[in-house]
């Protein structure tokens, strides 16, 4: 099992893998089911790394039906402190344009009925959750940003939605009128069950097209699916470059505050 410990788990699609150093499959069972893929694991700058596709190796599940409490808890078994959690995603500003990147600071839960806890009780948890992204692995990856000449925003509130529908327009401008960045369907709840495993994480959202609010703006060209494949394309392979500048960088401090999440969480009698 020794050699099959990492240090940090990604989130992404079965195209990183081909970049990983000496890369194998490994099958991980969890109290919760089974996770979406089996969990590759590689080198990258002499850091171990986990890889996992979170919709499945062939993208045969929606986003309200990923286990995700199989899939943070896969990683926190392999011994990942740290979490990466790209995701491709629409703007809801115009000046979040296709092709940014996003690291994002904060994030809004609008999906219903989804997993998103481990303490279902008798021992009831509550974990602090005011700053759900870690801060040092956010300053690394906008650094590394910066190095390679991509445009990114440094910080950004991510909406998630329950899909697997879009929103509607009205929705849309909503989301948009309240100062919303971002528009996704997967970091809830990926991001609040990492705080609840003491993982520290890290969101980096890939802009691929401006949400539906913003379709009647007379200076935004119309959306087409070969614009949104194109630019989801350029995106996957920038979002290459910049984890194998992140991953190296990451301090992995030992006293942030997600590595402790659970002191003075529980509520005992």
């Amino acid at each position: 099992m020794a050699d099959e410990r990492i240090a940090v788990g990604i989130f992404g699609g079965s195209g990183f893998y081909s970049l990983l150093s000496s890369a194998r499959e490994v099958a991980v069972s969890t109290p919760y089911g089974d996770p979406s893929a089996p969990v590759v694991i590689g080198q990258i700058g002499g850091r171990s790394v986990g890889f996992m596709p979170r919709h499945g190796v062939r993208h045969e599940l929606p986003p309200h039906r990923i286990n995700y409490r199989a899939n943070l808890w896969a990683m926190k078994q392999l011994g990942a402190t740290d979490v990466i959690l790209p995701c491709a995603a629409g703007s809801l500003q115009k000046h979040v344009a296709p092709g940014h990147f996003v690291i994002a600071d904060q994030v809004v839960d609008r999906t219903t009925g989804r997993a998103d806890t481990f303490y279902d009780g008798p021992e009831t948890t509550h974990v602090t959750f005011a700053e759900p992204y870690d801060a040092e692995m956010r300053a690394v990856a906008i650094a590394a940003a910066r190095r390679l000449g991509i445009e990114v925003h440094e910080t950004g509130t991510i909406v998630v939605i329950q899909g697997p529908r879009f929103s509607t327009k009205a929705e849309s401008r909503w989301f948009s009128s309240l100062g919303w960045e971002v528009i996704n369907m997967t970091q809830y709840p990926e991001v609040i069950l990492a705080r609840e495993l003491e993982m520290a994480a890290l969101n980096i959202s890939l802009i691929t097209d401006y949400d539906v609010g913003l379709a009647d703006d007379p200076d935004i060209p119309p959306v087409t699916h070969a614009g949104v494949v194109e630019v989801f394309t350029a995106n996957n392979a920038k979002l290459r470059e910049l984890l194998f500048e992140i991953v190296p960088a990451l301090p992995l401090s030992a006293d942030r505050p997600a590595l402790t999440a659970l002191r003075g969480a529980r509520f005992e009698v």
